[in-house]
């Protein structure tokens, strides 16, 4: 995709003069259906020890390799819980070949970039590089994964920095609201940890719980090595082969993991603090998971709710009625929208941010656009969402970083990639009534989680919340 564009404005360059300036306009040089036609196929193989591997081929003189695994918090217990991410953060220290300070020597070398994260249900290790680094990129990939020292040394070290980033993390507000969302949406089940675990955990991990935890979970089967850019789909794989062929897809007494259903409870978790300058409130109703139907109408839902923020220009003319209604009341400071997909669940909701005096006239419009949503959305409103949606999966992809872990999140998720063709198919069976009908399922009449913090004095009542989840009609 990227390429086509390229091509054009190499054309328009040799005409000799700006297309603007022209005697006659220039039209786009590709369509939006020419656009998803002409994306690279992404190429999946197997190894024969379960490990995949998947590539999406083009002619940037960049590419982005990495490793994503099927672990995360969610394959944790209350006692080791923040296991997954303590050991992504030790095995980036260097293994048995490369101490840390030649791993960074090295990777500054290629002027590359190196970076992980961990999530409830997936850790990644990626790199971004010159195309003709991939052997380097791909072999050190492969070293950090089979020959982290795990060292002792480095433990303490690891721990501090993850105290650190905890203490940092508190004051990202919107963060905050959405683990004390997943706390009680999901109470009682491993999806309510929190990716980073509790400050005792933190405290009490020792290089055996890392060591356990990664013999138990980095298997091959559960592994992708996704790359894209200027990579060539057989040379990956004959690097993957020679670098992550030996990883074990035996286990220990045959115990293979496997996620416990992790049940969804209407509820609410408030932290007021009126000395909070403004009240953050998530409200969700349970999702879906990645291989449900009816994902792609809650994504479309979701578009339609949209986004705002009060620094936006032109918002009383938003597509969105509720950014036009914000716009036009003088409710809130912004307001997203979301749609969270796991592998067997999900939370679709809404993150609301005002100050004290607005809460419950803000979480009161957002209610009964969602219940509009059930009732009475008409098909101009979901054939705008549609478009917005669709310019949104390919502008996501802009760049061979965004495009990889694409990919190494599908293969993941789906068991392979969806191309944007089959994803614009999807998107265009969608109506407005089959969008009332999905919405009604899983909106209308449910008992929604809410978690709030700051000065929520205003915020109704639970009971006065989930009345506001069904509209009286004659």
């Amino acid at each position: 995709m990227a390429a086509v564009v390229c091509r054009a404005g190499t054309a328009l360059l040799r005409a000799g003069r700006p297309a603007l300036f022209g005697p006659k306009r220039f039209q786009s040089a590709v369509s939006y259906a020419q656009t998803i036609e002409n994306v690279p196929e992404t190429k999946l193989s197997t190894l024969d020890n379960g490990l995949r591997v998947a590539t999406e081929e083009s002619d940037h003189p960049t590419c982005t390799v990495g490793v994503w695994i099927e672990v995360g918090s969610r394959y944790e217990n209350e006692k080791n819980n923040g296991v997954a991410n303590f050991l992504e953060h030790m095995i980036l220290k260097g293994t048995k070949k490369h101490s840390q300070l030649a791993l960074e020597q090295e990777v500054e070398r290629m002027g590359a970039h190196l970076s992980a994260y961990t999530s409830r249900e997936q850790t990644a290790y990626y790199m971004k590089s010159l195309s003709t680094d991939l052997p380097k990129v791909v072999e050190l990939l492969g070293d950090l994964l089979q020959n982290s020292t795990l060292a002792n040394s480095d433990l303490e070290q690891g721990r501090s920095l993850i105290l650190q980033e905890m203490q940092e993390m508190e004051s990202s507000l919107e963060e905050v609201v959405f683990d004390y969302l997943h706390a009680t949406a999901f109470q009682g089940t491993p999806l309510a940890y929190t990716v980073v675990g509790p400050t005792e955990n933190v405290k009490s991990l020792n290089r055996n719980s890392l060591v356990e935890f990664m013999t138990n979970h980095y298997k091959a089967p559960r592994i992708v090595v996704a790359a894209s850019g200027g990579v060539r789909h057989d040379e990956v794989l004959g690097l993957a082969r020679q670098h992550f062929g030996d990883i074990s897809f035996k286990y220990e007494n045959d115990a293979i993991p496997v996620l416990a259903p992790c049940r969804f409870t209407g509820s609410q978790i408030l932290v007021r603090d009126d000395v909070m300058p403004l009240a953050h409130i998530a409200i969700a109703v349970e999702g879906v998971g990645w291989s449900s139907p009816d994902m792609v109408p809650l994504l479309i839902a979701r578009t339609l709710i949209g986004n705002w923020d009060r620094t936006y220009g032109g918002g009383a003319n938003h597509s969105s009625r509720l950014a036009q209604i914000s716009v036009e009341n003088k409710l809130g400071h912004s307001f997203q929208s979301f749609n969270t997909c796991y592998s067997d669940t999900g939370l679709w909701g809404i993150h609301l941010v005002c100050d004290a005096l607005n809460v419950e006239d803000m979480l009161h419009f957002a209610q009964g656009e969602w219940m509009r949503l059930c009732t009475s959305v008409t098909e101009s409103e979901v054939n705008r969402a549609k478009n917005t949606l669709r310019t949104h999966l390919v502008a996501q992809l802009d760049g061979t970083t965004p495009t990889c872990a694409d990919i190494g999140r599908q293969v993941l998720s789906f068991g392979r990639r969806i191309s944007l063709a089959e994803w614009n198919t999807r998107i265009d069976a969608v109506n407005a009534q089959t969008l009332r009908e999905v919405c009604s399922r899983y909106l209308y009449d449910t008992c929604p989680a809410v978690a709030a913090i700051g000065p929520i004095e205003q915020l109704p009542d639970y009971n006065r919340i989930r009345s506001a989840m069904y509209w009286l009609r004659l």
